[in-house]
């Protein structure tokens, strides 16, 4: 391999940010060129999967540097909660003169440098490297095209105000507390902590400067978001490369995935139901319910007569003294032939994929929106926080493939209009127009990633386009 195609994969520490680039990496490397991941210690057996089926991708070790915020050892948001993000990536930029040091002494130096979007700083370190930075973007286009215009238009925004997007596509308007979480969490810092505020602030718009932008989508999904970047950036170097959880050879990537074998039963519970009877229910990671919305939830369940499968996470003690709740006591034996309650992880690719699956309520985050697409599967909305309000959007109001039955982090929906509605999207007619739109975004998900579809055809020019520059001297 020469010089012109070695590249620095720097991922963002958190499971939903990590797992698209991964997937992306093993796709480069497969198209020939020359990788080295940038890890830090804890982080490094999310990479065994990969570093087993690829070989030749190497990995740069750096030790993960100490921030006030964070307790000793914590490496990946999944220690710390969401609340950790900012202090993380506050932190990772302190790896800046390490990579400079490695740069400056390895013998065939990288020709760019393909960053998390949550890694907006890179793009100066890039620069400094006079090496061109490359944004991952592990939300979608038209996230990124609000991202973008929040940024640039920072100090016009007032919180509390409606946001509207008036140079987008259809002018969207977001209420305030529907706007990303990272962005108005930037703007509260002002009165606490201007230095992180303008760290992230500054961060973020870098990435619009970027030379490239790779986002895991596809065209038909996001055609005129895609368009709209490409006509703002001002160049075609705007690619849409997934679902990378569809392209051959993903699953395997994924060290959870490993797990697939000891499914506590519910796949074969899944198959003795009816195909398309069962609604999914799980919301992601992260994500944990309080007690007065679990009560909410599992009544609305109870009381719909809808199958279904309920994915819920082990709390801990501190969880439970800070008020998030489970499955109230009698719930599985009351619902039990008709409902499976699945504590802990959950194999949720094989869950969607089942025939039996016909609906999903989830919190719309972009992984688990791309596994329902992929899977043809309608997903019932609750949207509660960071990109999920423009996810959400997207596929009900945009792409008619979801219906909303809830909105918000804190709200605790009630339960007689929850169950209404599930058993309405389940059952009812007008449930047919959201499953078939499903279906139709399943089949052009799929023919995007097959030779010859459009996410191929973006990836092959973005491997083109790397092979095509030159090394530099080292800086």
């Amino acid at each position: 391999m020469s010089s012109s195609g070695h590249i620095l994969v720097f991922p963002f520490p958190a499971q939903g940010h990590m797992l698209p680039l991964l997937d992306l990496t093993h796709q480069l490397s497969l198209r020939g060129l020359t990788i080295t991941i940038l890890i830090t210690p804890k982080n490094l057996p999310i990479l065994t999967p990969l570093l087993s089926s690829s070989p030749s991708i190497q990995t740069l070790i750096l030790p993960f540097p100490d921030h006030p915020s964070l307790p000793p050892g914590v490496e990946n948001v999944k220690d710390i909660g969401n609340h950790g993000n900012i202090p993380i990536m506050a932190a990772l930029t302190k790896l800046q003169h390490p990579i400079i040091q490695w740069f400056n002494s390895h013998p065939n130096p990288p020709v760019a440098l393909l960053s998390e979007f949550f890694l907006g700083w890179t793009h100066h370190l890039a620069t400094h490297l006079q090496i061109p930075r490359i944004a991952f973007y592990s939300v979608g286009a038209f996230t990124a095209a609000t991202f973008n215009h929040l940024w640039s238009n920072y100090d016009s925004l007032k919180p509390g105000i409606d946001v509207e997007f008036d140079e987008l596509p259809r002018t969207p308007i977001f209420p305030w507390d529907h706007l990303p979480s990272l962005f108005r969490r930037c703007k509260d810092l002002e009165c606490t902590d201007k230095n992180d505020a303008d760290f992230i602030k500054t961060s973020m718009a870098a990435n619009a400067l970027s030379w490239a932008s790779v986002f895991n989508s596809f065209w038909p999904l996001e055609d005129q978001f895609l368009e709209f970047l490409r006509l703002k950036q001002g160049h075609p170097r705007v690619y849409s490369v997934g679902p990378l959880n569809l392209v051959a050879g993903s699953g395997q990537l994924r060290a959870g995935d490993s797990k697939c074998d000891s499914d506590d039963g519910v796949i074969s519970w899944l198959d003795g139901c009816e195909d398309g009877s069962v609604l999914y229910v799980c919301f992601g990671s992260q994500k944990w319910l309080k007690s007065a919305q679990a009560e909410a939830l599992a009544i609305g369940l109870e009381t719909s007569g809808v199958r279904f499968v309920w994915v819920i996470k082990t709390l801990s003690a501190q969880q439970v003294a800070d008020g998030y709740g489970s499955v109230p006591d009698g719930f599985e034996t009351r619902v039990s032939g008709r409902g499976f309650v699945l504590k802990g992880w959950a194999p949720q690719t094989a869950i969607l994929s089942h025939r039996a699956v016909g609906g999903f309520l989830s919190h719309c985050g972009w992984n688990s929106v791309l596994e329902a697409m992929t899977a043809g599967v309608m997903i019932l909305g609750w949207p509660m926080e960071a990109d999920q309000f423009a996810n959400a959007r997207l596929l009900v109001e945009y792409k008619g493939a979801a219906a909303l039955v809830c909105e918000g982090a804190d709200t605790v929906p009630d339960s007689a209009e929850l169950a209404r509605k599930l058993k309405e999207a389940m059952h009812g007619g007008d449930a047919a127009t959201p499953r078939s739109r499903a279906k139709e975004l399943c089949k052009q998900a799929s023919e995007a990633v097959n030779n010859g579809g459009s996410s191929m055809g973006d990836l092959d020019r973005l491997v083109q386009q790397v092979s095509q520059l030159k090394a530099v001297k080292n800086v």
